[in-house]
């Protein structure tokens, strides 16, 4: 046992043993410092004295455990990790072991077996890459986080929504809940002016990349590439226009801490309203501002500076929220857009808009305002029954947002409209019908040789 050395626990051992053979210190001292019993101090003495340092090592050391698996074991499951189960991985193969071969072993006691014998595993295993929590902005306002969360917060009571929330970055605070019966640019729109009108315009928002915040798509227009740069969707422009910034996430923990208002809510906000007894989306829509109240009392965090950093909500806010399309005015002074048009005025001693550029706005409200160079030259008001904004047309590929357009109606083609298409393509393509004597009727004659 000479070759043998002592753990970190026995290392202790000799320099007090010799101190109690010596008499400077008693058993039950040496014993307190070993956190052993008197009496296992004792025979730690006696065995020091009979085999000197060696003796107080363990009497199992350099002895092989008595459930050690068998070379016999051991050179089977080896062969079969290189015969038949190759390229099977660790938990794969141990499962194969259990079920057809009859040898129950650990996956890790298959690894220990593969180490020993130097194989390569199936798979490289990296260590995880370091994390750390991104700290808060000092200030308020500096960055919201916006998302949305789709659950059945009724529990079977009345019919399942999405919430589209809104928090503060330094405080945690709730800004705003939204319900919506999908997570879609009206309720993102709708979440942007609760928040600019009853707090101020952020310096930056943060989110997710759903299809209606950001483009995900590769098609570039002809502008675009003039440009530079992909348009923005509809949220992205009205962003430029307030002068503020959105920062796309690229996972779920980048977000984590909107990620724990769900959590949060999901938890307590479907317990208050069982509690209620809320079955509507009216009575939810109505109690939302109550929980907000009481949730931010409770789990909001006071900034680390006191100075904040909204910035004002610009004038005429509703005539701001909204999609923005480039149009020509037509000869009889409209405008148009998918699904609606607008009638302009007479300009200034009845001149025409006929060609001129104007910017037509659909508001989130349901109304339409024309707009040339900044200045509101015409105005619709919403239509009838519920509206939902959506981006209509633009120059963006329609795939990138499938959401946020409509499947046009597209009638099945049958005989008499065929027919009808067919009897008007001259009309279409100018083309007119040949005479039947005409030269590319006649048949070909190939040419005769003379003779």
């Amino acid at each position: 046992m000479g070759h043998l050395t002592m753990s970190q626990k026995e290392a202790n051992r000799p320099g007090l043993v010799q101190a109690a053979e010596k008499k400077r210190i008693t058993n039950a001292e040496g014993a307190a410092a070993l956190g052993l019993s008197v009496r296992q101090f004792r025979r730690l003495r006696a065995d020091y004295r009979a085999s000197g340092a060696e003796g107080l090592l363990h009497g199992n050391r350099g002895r092989s455990s008595p459930r050690r698996l068998s070379e016999e074991t051991r050179r089977q499951v080896l062969d079969l990790m290189v015969g038949r189960y190759l390229g099977f991985n660790d938990s794969h193969l141990a499962e194969k072991l259990r079920s057809v071969e009859k040898l129950t072993l650990s996956r890790e006691m298959v690894r220990r077996i593969r180490i020993e014998a130097k194989l390569p595993a199936k798979r490289k295993r990296r260590s995880p890459k370091h994390h750390h929590r991104r700290q808060r902005k000092a200030r308020e306002g500096a960055m919201v986080l916006i998302d949305g969360s789709r659950h059945d917060w009724l529990e079977g009571r009345g019919p399942m929504f999405t919430l589209v929330g809104a928090i503060d970055d330094a405080t945690g605070r709730v800004l705003a809940l939204i319900v919506r019966e999908q997570e879609d640019m009206h309720g993102y729109m709708a979440l942007l002016e609760a928040v600019v009108s009853g707090h101020g315009v952020p310096l930056a928002f943060y989110g997710d990349r759903f299809g209606a915040l950001v483009r995900n798509d590769d098609h570039w227009t002809l502008q675009e590439q003039l440009d530079g740069r992909q348009q923005p969707t509809a949220f992205g422009q009205l962003l430029e226009k307030l002068g503020t910034a959105f920062i796309p996430a690229r996972s779920p923990q980048a977000k984590g801490r909107i990620e724990r208002l769900w959590e949060t809510l999901q938890d307590r906000l479907v317990s208050e309203m069982r509690l209620l007894g809320l079955t509507t989306l009216e009575q939810a829509v109505e109690y939302l501002p109550r929980f907000i109240a009481e949730h931010n009392v409770r789990f909001g965090k006071a900034a680390a500076e006191a100075e904040r950093a909204w910035r004002p909500a610009p004038r005429a806010l509703e005539d701001v929220l909204g999609c923005s399309y480039q149009r020509k005015v037509a000869r009889d002074n409209t405008v148009s857009i998918r699904g609606r048009w607008i009638q302009l005025p007479a300009r200034a001693h009845g001149r025409s808009w006929q060609n001129c550029s104007v910017e037509v706005r659909e508001c989130l409200n349901g109304s339409a305002i024309v707009l040339h160079r900044g200045v509101v030259v015409a105005r619709q008001p919403a239509p009838e029954g519920m509206f939902t904004l959506v981006q209509r047309d633009s120059g963006i590929a329609k795939e990138r947002c499938p959401e946020n357009f409509a499947a046009p109606h597209r009638l099945e083609p049958t005989p008499a409209r065929t027919k009808k298409r067919l009897d008007r393509r001259g009309n279409l393509t100018n083309m007119r019908k040949q005479a039947e004597d005409h030269s590319w009727r006649r048949p070909y004659k190939p040419p005769v040789a003379p003779a």
